[in-house]
């Protein structure tokens, strides 16, 4: 079943059915695109200097809104008040939706599933949404809280395809593998010191795979959600993948699983 980027409930968050691109660059680059579906652009009220004329000729071609706030209303909505540099676009992403409309899909479309817990380095994020779009993977849980926020440096590290990413949206990691469990996923940790190898590991479906931070791991609460800790062989005395690293051998893992 698709998401209907406009079939959506008055109660859906707009930070559920776009990404925010902001800075003068950045947003004439996606108006640019054809491929892309960009909702509005909005340019704080004053706002001079260079890219703007650019900006506002590009969206008057593809028959983009073009609105105008106060400086202080474009710096909260575009969530970066150093870089925004006064205008920012909302850019459909036809595949992002809440993780609870997914689950009430009755299609169950959704069998592997990657969440992420503390992943704060927007490049880290970018290169997961790109492997787990390649792979296949259903779904990426980005959560709004204690993970970066899906923003241009996101946006250039996934090379664009955030944009055409399916990626599911919670609050926290721990409210996100809460639900998956009571949908009856299989929720799998990484982890150096795992019982199991990734590659030899039992991994009934739907399963979700929980990626932490390098330097913390999974947070406590979301550790104890866990039913299966499991870890990626490594040789020559290599402790460690970087989590983009890993989350790409997760996801091509479940690839071979598939063919097999």
């Amino acid at each position: 079943m698709l998401w209907d980027p406009v079939a959506v409930t008055a109660e859906t968050s707009p930070k559920d059915r776009f990404i925010t691109v902001y800075g003068r660059n950045p947003v004439h680059e996606v108006l640019l695109d054809e491929g892309l579906l960009v909702d509005k652009v909005v340019i704080a009220e004053g706002a001079r200097g260079s890219g703007l004329r650019e900006i506002q000729q590009a969206a008057r071609r593809r028959g983009v809104a073009v609105q105008h706030a106060s400086a202080e209303r474009v710096k909260k909505l575009a969530g970066n008040g150093r870089q925004d540099q006064g205008v920012f676009a909302d850019v459909v992403a036809p595949r992002m939706r809440p993780l609870e409309a997914a689950l009430a899909d009755a299609a169950g479309s959704l069998r592997s599933v990657l969440v992420l817990d503390g992943v704060t380095t927007p490049a880290n994020v970018g290169m997961i949404l790109r492997s787990a779009t390649a792979a296949g993977v259903d779904g990426i849980v980005v959560p709004r809280k204690g993970v970066a926020s899906l923003d241009p440096l996101v946006v250039k590290a996934s090379a664009g395809v955030a944009f055409r990413a399916p990626i599911l949206k919670a609050f926290t990691a721990a409210e996100a593998v809460g639900q998956l469990k009571e949908r009856g996923f299989h929720v799998v940790g990484l982890d150096a010191g795992g019982d199991d190898d990734l590659f030899a590991a039992h991994l009934p479906e739907p399963v979700a795979f929980v990626l932490g931070s390098e330097t913390a791991g999974l947070a406590p609460e979301v550790a104890d959600l866990v039913d299966t800790w499991v870890s990626i062989p490594m040789a020559a005395g290599v402790e460690s993948l970087n989590v983009s690293a890993a989350a790409a051998v997760v996801c091509f893992e479940l690839v071979r699983r598939l063919r097999a």
